[in-house]
Formats: C-alpha cells, sequence, structure tokens
C-alpha cells in the first residue's frame, strides 16, 4: 500500500464515522467508482463537503495474497479521513483477513453487495450476495470478530431484490450481527437507468435500526434533501453526480473554475496518471466545454496539452504554489503492511 504524504490543508483530528452519523444529518458520501474515487478525487471532494469518501472496489482475495496488489489498489494519506475501503468477497475469511489489513490505515470496510456486472454475478461476488443473506450474515460476523476496534465499521452496500421482503430480510440478517450501517442503491440488479426506488429504501430504513444511505439519483445538494425527506435516510451516497460536479454537496449546480483549479494542483501533486486525470477533467468540464471544443478537449494526449488548453481557453492554471500543498511521497508497503 502506498502513503502518498500529506494534505497539509487537512487537520490531524477528525471525526470518526460513528461521530459522523451523531453529528450530521444528511451525511455526504462519495460513492466507491472504480478507477474514480482514488486518492486525488478523495482530496478534492473532501474540499467541498463531502463527510466521508470511499476507495474504489478492491478484490479481497488478491488483496490478501499479492503486496503488489496492495501497492497498485490502495493508496492514502493522513488527510484522506475517514474512509472507508470497499472490498469484493465471496466468503467470510477473505473479507476479514482484508479488513485486518486495512484496519490501521481506514476507518472501517464496506462489502460490496451491488455491483451488476456480470463477471461478478458469474464469480459470487456483488448483486450475486444479495440472494444469500446468510452468506452476508457470516462475512460481517467474521469481519466484526477479527478487527476488534470499537470505532471500525463494517457496512455492506446494497441493490434491492424484486421483492422487497427479502431485501428487509438480508438488512435484518446483516443488523442481528451488527452490521455497521447500509447503503442502499435503490435499483435492482437489472435496472440501470430506471429511477431510483425511493419507497424501497423508507422501507428498508423503517425496518431495521441501524443508519441507512440512500444510492442513486443525487445530482445536486436540492438532491440531497429531497431524497432523505422521502426516506428518512440518514444520508446519500452519490456517484456518477459527484463525477460530473465535485463540488455538488457544497451547493454549485455545475463544477466552479476553481475546483477545476484544485483539481489541477491535487492531481499534479500526487502523480496522477494521465488517463485518469483527463478522464476527470472531461466529467467535469462535460457542461462547461462547447460541443465543438469537446473534440478537441476530449482528445488531447498529454499534460502539458491539456493545462495547456485550459490556460488558453478558460484562464485555469495549477497555482504556483501547489507543490508545497500536498507533498508526493511515497511510502514503503514494508514499512504498512
Amino acid at each position: 500500500m502506498a502513503d502518498k504524504g500529506q494534505n497539509s490543508n487537512m487537520p490531524h483530528q477528525y471525526q470518526s464515522v460513528q461521530e459522523l452519523f451523531e453529528q450530521k444529518k444528511p451525511l455526504k458520501i462519495c460513492a466507491p467508482m472504480v478507477r474514480y474515487s482514488k486518492l486525488a478525487f478523495r482530496t478534492l471532494v473532501r474540499r467541498y463537503g463531502c463527510d466521508l469518501a470511499f476507495t474504489p472496489m478492491i478484490m479481497s482475495n488478491s488483496f490478501v495474497r499479492s503486496v503488489k496488489a496492495r501497492d497498485n489498489e490502495f493508496t492514502t494519506n493522513k488527510g484522506d479521513r475517514p474512509l472507508i475501503v470497499q472490498f469484493a468477497a465471496n466468503n467470510g475469511k477473505d473479507l476479514a483477513d482484508a479488513a485486518e489489513l486495512i484496519a490501521p490505515h481506514a476507518d472501517g470496510v464496506d462489502l460490496n453487495c451491488g455491483c451488476p456486472q456480470k463477471w461478478a454475478m458469474c464469480d459470487g461476488y456483488g448483486a450475486h450476495l444479495i440472494k444469500k443473506p446468510e452468506l452476508i450474515r457470516d462475512m460481517v460476523r467474521q469481519t466484526k470478530a477479527r478487527v476488534g476496534r470499537s470505532d471500525f465499521t463494517t457496512s455492506i452496500k446494497i441493490r434491492i431484490h424484486p421483492n422487497l421482503r427479502d431485501t428487509v430480510d438480508l438488512c435484518q440478517k446483516a443488523e442481528s450481527v451488527g452490521v455497521s450501517w447500509i447503503a442502499v442503491h435503490g435499483r435492482t440488479s437489472r435496472e440501470r437507468a430506471e429511477p431510483a426506488n425511493q419507497d424501497a429504501i423508507k422501507l428498508i430504513k423503517e425496518s431495521v435500526g441501524v443508519p441507512v444511505i440512500a444510492n442513486g439519483d443525487i445530482r445536486s445538494l436540492e438532491d440531497v434533501q429531497r431524497v432523505c425527506d422521502q426516506t428518512n435516510a440518514d444520508g446519500v451516497m452519490a456517484a456518477r453526480g459527484m463525477l460530473e460536479n465535485p463540488a455538488m454537496f457544497a451547493g454549485y449546480s455545475t463544477t466552479p473554475a476553481h475546483c477545476v483549479q484544485q483539481w489541477l494542483d491535487i492531481s499534479l501533486a500526487l502523480g496522477t496518471p494521465f488517463q485518469c486525470f483527463h478522464h476527470h477533467l472531461i466529467y467535469m468540464m462535460d457542461k462547461v466545454v462547447m460541443r465543438a471544443d469537446k473534440r478537441v478537449f476530449n482528445v488531447l494526449t498529454s499534460t502539458a496539452s491539456v493545462l495547456d488548453y485550459l490556460d488558453e481557453n478558460y484562464d485555469i492554471r495549477p497555482s504556483s504554489e501547489f507543490s508545497t500543498d500536498i507533498q508526493s511521497t511515497k511510502g514503503s508497503s514494508d514499512g504498512i503492511i
């Protein structure tokens, strides 16, 4: 695992996940996103009202068995808190082993029970697990037993069943063995663009005593309040809305120029690979860049060309002191695990 320095703007002290649930409502969370919810992006959204951030989904078995996988998949720093690490697992031992390794560097682990991709379903991961409530129950139980810290959370992120009684049963079984909280994506594994089922999330919230987070169709700060009013959820989790507007939780309707500028500072300081650096900018500026200009901007092939384009066309450039804002130092894996 890599530790990339410290964001000097972030305090050493931070609220635990339990404290967040007790003190902040609605809680605003950046969802786990494959390829996207990495350290640089987490650093950015924390500056714009994000209370809690997730890593991308990590395969628990490879994480446990391979130092190389840990170095490649997990990077953090002292300012990257509070942090939840999401794992894909299909058995209790893999999840508990991964949680034990990650516990010194995070505030909780989350079991992915919602990924609808075919490969995940075929291998017993993701949304396949919602058909196996007893297995989820055992995985939560083993993980809670392995990591004894009272301030370390074990959560699950699920999709809903077509039969909501099955979803309620699953959540109650997880609650019975001490699941810390539950994030609910209000769609079934077969649904993609359909509106999220807020009534289902409300039913789950009414059926369990642990905090419930609503996921799906969160694209503005107004959506945050609307969904919480509809579901009585303890908070929301956003994915695509955050990609398009990392400042969404701070009340901005589109990505402001200063947010783009901060992305340049953060990603350059942390050595973000070009493809990730550029793709985030494509999302952030989708509603700002004219259609004709997109054909130019979206096919740029180097960091230098992107920086020149933003400077010449939008008067956006890295700040002169960005290199001292976030020190980019990579820690030794042997010193972490």
